[in-house]
């Protein structure tokens, strides 16, 4: 599955941390397409046990950070997770089949 971030549009280029959670009932290889996303800016994409996230040339991967976690099973359980981990989810996303998932980022 490709995941393509971009800024919003009235964000010239990204500059904030991201916290990604990618959950698959199957193990899967995350590609990583990113446009207008600052260098050097923590990332942290995890990921369901077995899946793998690829990175584009450049040095985006050495600020990003790609952790295997066992997440809850159920969508909402999930979703409980994150905001007591994180204190709030900004976006939530639950697709059935995919290749490519566009993902707008910003302010």
């Amino acid at each position: 599955v490709t995941l393509h971030l971009n800024p919003i549009s009235s964000v010239h280029i990204h500059q904030k941390p991201l916290v990604f959670l990618l959950n698959s009932p199957l193990p899967l290889v995350w590609k990583l397409k990113t446009e207008r996303l600052a260098p050097g800016i923590r990332r942290v994409f995890f990921v369901s046990v077995g899946s793998v996230v690829q990175f584009e040339k450049g040095n985006f991967s050495l600020s990003a950070e790609t952790e295997e976690k066992l997440f809850p099973e159920k969508n909402e359980h999930l979703l409980q997770w994150a905001q007591k981990e994180y204190g709030a989810v900004t976006s939530f996303t639950e697709l059935k089949i995919s290749r490519n998932i566009y993902i707008k980022v910003g302010e």
